[in-house]
């Protein structure tokens, strides 16, 4: 009821703000598009499905955008309504119709869109590219393309693909271009993984997310470099919706939260890796089988697939993997971490899978309560990786110079100071390999991810 109470007052301050704003100088008041949508309650927001946009997983709706959505709709203290769309045109028509109050497909902002929408803030860039399959012919060039793009009709990728296509002055060049309904991005990425269509165009964004599942998905070459992310807005209603757009995202970024939920997305899947991303493939395919039973049975709260990405992370499920540092077996553990879980044998995969699992649940006890997932999960991590002596330094580093050190995406940024003197002179527990440390755990979050779309397609 208290909340009820709070969002009617912030829905109450919204109107009066934004119809001050948009109506001064004694204008008689007259409904905004902001006053309708709350006094309907709710936002209609038009998307299409993937991983960077809107998905229903495993504990209901996720996605980049839709969390940023999620969020603007508790801003304004309305219901948040999605409409997912499977063809770009009718999901445009119906914001030009007011059927919607928003549009968010990840998708960069055309000049031609802009001539037809209005758009609220932006708030990412991203690159366009020309994508291959890793093995094949790499065109350089749009002349040097042996077979046509293929393309999602309507999409963003689609019009800037035909731009390019019609500034050669070959007519052969001009129909190298085929749009489809058929499929969305991911799947048009998936079938150049899999050799069915040469070549088509995507954002980095999704290019990121999906070279983790095919990593044989190479770029050619760029068609078009830092293009602005933004919502679309029906161009014939006034600007009190933008207007609250630009209060929303300069709140987010100002709290850091907007940071967060980047991190979350994207964070640990900029940096890509061939070699290592199709060895781990192979091996969730054919050498996680004889351990899979194990995992899920000394997981305890934890996902067993997160245990599992640890230990390939830590051993690469080599049961008799030993370090420089004579750590041992599937989660390399020391000999006193292993005493200390009873632990006999290190390279008894059973012992070392149910020892392992004890003391990083250990580590998520010592984490304080106050830290929400998954920042306690990565901190946890770090800690399993350099102790959780120097993951509280870390943390103090943070603290010391502004950043919040119950948030991840903070702390891992000064995990790499723990190894320069300035800063580990200062600290309790003094010098740490703390680069290795973050890039134990982003490696982790990239195998988890992977292990999780596997399972999912049945392939583990």
């Amino acid at each position: 009821m208290q909340q009820d109470g709070y969002k009617k007052r912030l829905k109450t301050f919204l109107v009066i703000t934004f119809t001050a704003f948009l109506f001064s100088c004694g204008t008689p008041h007259v409904p905004t598009a902001l006053s309708s949508l709350l006094e309907r309650e709710s936002i209609r927001v038009g998307t299409v499905y993937g991983a960077a946009t809107y998905y229903n997983g495993a504990e209901g709706p996720q996605g980049f955008e839709y969390e940023l959505l999620a969020g603007f709709a508790d801003y304004l203290g309305v219901t948040l309504d999605v409409y997912p769309f499977y063809n770009y045109d009718e999901m445009l028509q119906q914001l030009e119709d007011g059927n919607l109050d928003i549009v968010a497909t990840g998708d960069a902002v055309t000049s031609q869109l802009m001539a037809r929408f209005d758009y609220g803030p932006r708030y990412q860039q991203v690159k366009q590219q020309l994508v291959f399959q890793a093995g094949t012919a790499r065109p350089r060039s749009i002349q040097d393309l042996e077979a046509p793009v293929v393309s999602v009709t309507g999409s963003s990728q689609s019009f800037l693909l035909y731009q390019a296509l019609e500034n050669t002055n070959s007519e052969e060049d001009k129909n190298k271009l085929v749009t489809t309904e058929d499929s969305d991005l991911e799947e048009l990425l998936q079938q150049v993984a899999l050799g069915d269509i040469s070549y088509t165009v995507a954002d980095s964004n999704r290019l990121a997310l999906q070279r983790r599942r095919y990593p044989n998905l190479a770029v050619a070459f760029t068609v078009n470099d830092a293009m602005p992310m933004a919502w679309a807005l029906p161009r014939n209603q006034d600007d009190s919706v933008k207007a609250a757009l630009i209060e929303y995202f300069g709140t987010v970024h100002q709290s850091g939260w907007f940071t967060v939920l980047e991190d979350k997305y994207f964070g640990h899947i900029r940096q890509f890796d061939y070699v290592d991303s199709r060895a781990f493939n192979a091996a969730a395919e054919n050498t996680l089988v004889q351990y899979e039973a194990l995992f899920k049975q000394y997981s305890g709260d934890l996902d067993w697939r997160l245990l599992a990405a640890m230990s390939y992370q830590e051993s690469h499920w080599e049961p008799d993997a030993v370090s420089r540092t004579g750590v041992r077996g599937l989660m390399m553990l020391t000999l006193d971490t292993a005493s200390d879980w009873n632990v006999d044998d290190r390279t008894d995969p059973e012992q070392s899978i149910r020892g392992g699992s004890r003391y990083f649940a250990s580590l998520l006890q010592r984490i304080p309560a106050r830290i929400g997932e998954p920042d306690r999960t990565w901190m946890a991590m770090a800690a399993y990786n350099i102790g959780m002596g120097h993951l509280e330094d870390a943390r103090i580093l943070t603290e010391r110079q502004g950043g919040n050190p119950d948030l991840w995406v903070d702390v891992k940024r000064r995990l790499p100071q723990l190894r320069q003197k300035k800063y580990y002179r200062t600290t309790k527990y003094g010098y740490a390999r703390g680069d290795e440390a973050l890039t134990y755990v982003e490696n982790i979050r990239r195998y988890y991810d992977s292990l999780v779309w596997l399972d999912e397609q049945g392939k583990i």
